[in-house]
């Protein structure tokens, strides 16, 4: 098999793997294990949590004594040997320690991933600035793919959605031995200090303003970014006995896929905006999308409302890449050479790390303020969310007023 195919179906069972359970999984919480909505979050706070420090962790096994392709199979297999047993238990403490057991092991396998394919095309001499993007765009596509298979199999709120996962998890990992060898790199990787490469030293960039504020605007609008597939399924669910027979309520995973959906159309229009707008104002309307992604949840339903739903899940897009591809260009542009790794680690830590954690936990308290009696008042919770955003949106506007972050 031609090597861009072998890696191209590495990618497309990577994020098959997340897409089977990530967006349907607080439905199956919420309706059968009678979790509340912190309960709920909690538990998606813990790829917060593992982003933090794991794959710095394991990145430095694989740079220093592991090849990168061993360390990436055998996470999957301890992820999905966790997702097995999370199938079997119904109480919260023990679920949530299981979940926590699967992202400290899946997470890292994201960088780990890349790391690879990199590694792989590097050393059979393609280039990967020109390669592998098309290989990536496919776990896209095995996300979508994944979505779609437990929406149209009846297992939004059923455990097989985990099993199916944990055994795309255990068939990746054999087919990772599979792979042209990723040996660590013997040379300077050993000399790096354990700040160094767990990506640490970037926090001298907080030395700058400018900076320091924009890491701090990342985590803020990192916490938003799981809200929506925490709760997503749990919001459409509640329909279930207004609207039975409505598309959302019986199709939650086709209706809400048309967000990653958007994903790979509003990527291809990221080089037209920030050469028309620069870096600054694409941000802004990130912020801004992220408003109106919750207001229009709270103002549509699955039955005659369903067309605000839509446009809610095609303006994820903007919301979703407008952020974290022009926040990296932004990291990139700021950072010093020999930092400019740390310093997207730092990135990654401060929106999917640290913002995950207080978004998940965030985000359930609302949910459990706006419960009374077991009913949710999904507009409140949605309004919010929108109320939210906006107020980083206008502090954004404020903060970051002058011309210094154009950069393109």
């Amino acid at each position: 098999m031609p090597i861009r195919l072998r890696l191209t179906a590495m990618n497309f069972l990577q994020f098959f793997i997340w897409g089977s359970w990530l967006i349907s999984l607080g439905g199956y919480m919420g309706s059968q294990l009678g979790f509340t909505g912190l309960q709920i979050g909690s538990v998606y706070s813990t790829m917060g949590i593992a982003s933090v420090f794991m794959p710095g962790l394991l990145g430095i096994v694989a740079d220093r004594w592991v090849n990168a392709e061993r360390v990436f199979a055998v996470a999957h297999f301890v992820a999905a040997g966790a997702l097995v047993a999370a199938t079997r238990v119904t109480d919260f403490q023990t679920f949530y320690s299981l979940m926590l057991v699967n992202s400290l092991f899946y997470m890292p396998t994201l960088a780990l991933s890349n790391s690879v394919c990199y590694n792989v095309l590097t050393r059979k001499g393609f280039d990967v600035v020109k390669d592998f993007p098309p290989i990536r765009v496919w776990g896209t596509v095995g996300f979508i793919v994944a979505m779609w298979a437990v929406d149209l199999m009846g297992w939004t709120k059923s455990t097989n959605q985990l099993y199916l996962a944990a055994g795309a998890g255990l068939f990746l990992g054999c087919y990772a031995f599979t792979v042209p060898p990723s040996p660590p790199y013997l040379g300077e990787t050993r000399k790096k200090t354990l700040v160094s490469s767990l990506g640490l030293d970037a926090f001298v960039l907080f030395k700058k303003k400018n900076t320091a504020l924009f890491f701090v605007f990342s985590l803020m609008l990192g916490a938003a970014l799981q809200i929506t597939n925490a709760f997503g399924g749990p919001f459409l669910d509640d329909f279930k006995t207004v609207y039975p027979d409505s598309f959302g309520v019986q199709h939650p995973n086709l209706l809400l896929s048309i967000s990653q959906i958007s994903e790979t159309f509003f990527i291809l229009l990221i080089p037209f905006f920030l050469t028309r707008f620069g870096i600054r104002k694409v941000i802004l309307f990130s912020i801004i999308a992220w408003v109106l992604r919750f207001a229009l949840f709270g103002l549509g339903n699955p039955d005659d409302k369903l067309y605000l739903l839509v446009l809610s899940m095609i303006i994820y897009g903007m919301a979703f890449d407008f952020f974290n591809i022009s926040g990296s260009l932004y990291v990139e542009k700021v950072a010093e050479p020999k930092i400019r790794s740390s310093a997207q680690g730092l990135f990654m830590i401060m929106t999917n790390g640290f913002g995950a954690i207080i978004g998940g936990y965030g985000s359930g308290w609302v949910v459990d303020h706006f419960t009374r009696a077991g009913i949710r008042d999904w507009p409140s919770i949605w309004f919010t969310f929108a109320g939210y955003a906006l107020v980083l949106a206008v502090l954004f506007l404020l903060v970051f007023r002058n011309k210094r972050i154009e950069v393109t």
